[in-house]
């Protein structure tokens, strides 16, 4: 009876027609004053940036929705994320390690193994390709595999660091962190 009620009734001048919806963040400027479209209401203009600038925002974006533990949210933005990345191929050492980790949060893990094994055809020893190796071992359970790439990892930091490689300046938490993980989980081994 309630949702018949508002059939037979007859529009309103003031509340219906698109001349008085209201203004939608990212849609329209109707009814926003000068001050409101500069407070950060509107969605970021991301068409002046570069293909290399639009992925790097979306794995930054990614990485922080999978540390945060938002796994919905990860899985909207992750074939945005993917498409963004190959867009940009041929790929590098780092935007395949960028690519490899949207996989690995997201759940793509074939993906994620093929961006680590293509950095390692390239480099057996660089770091990147190691940590995303051992850090889809430890999603597959597999401690052997894991703790070979923990070895190779140590074995390689002097030798690969010493190449300050742009990206291993770019990803040094991770290597810090890998570095830090794989010692504590070899001394606890021995």
């Amino acid at each position: 009876m309630a949702a018949g009620r508002g059939f037979n009734a007859r529009p309103s001048s003031t509340v219906d027609g698109s001349a008085n919806a209201l203004p939608q963040a990212g849609l329209d400027d109707r009814g926003m004053s000068g001050s409101d479209q500069s407070s950060g209401v509107r969605a970021p203009d991301i068409s002046n940036l570069s293909p290399q600038e639009r992925a790097d925002r979306l794995y930054n974006r990614m990485m922080t929705l999978a540390t945060e533990g938002k796994a919905d949210s990860v899985q909207f933005f992750a074939p945005m994320a993917v498409q963004s990345y190959l867009l940009l191929s041929p790929l590098n050492a780092d935007q395949r390690y960028d690519l490899g980790r949207i996989g690995e949060v997201a759940g793509a893990l074939p993906l994620a193994k093929a961006q680590a094994d293509s950095i390692l055809l390239t480099n057996p020893n660089h770091l990147l390709g190691l940590i995303l190796e051992a850090r889809l071992a430890t999603i597959a359970g597999d401690t052997a595999q894991l703790h070979s790439y923990e070895r190779r990892l140590i074995a390689a930091e002097k030798s690969e660091t010493a190449k300050k490689r742009e990206e291993y300046l770019r990803h040094q938490d991770d290597i810090a962190n890998a570095l830090t993980q794989a010692r504590k989980s070899l001394a606890g081994k021995s």
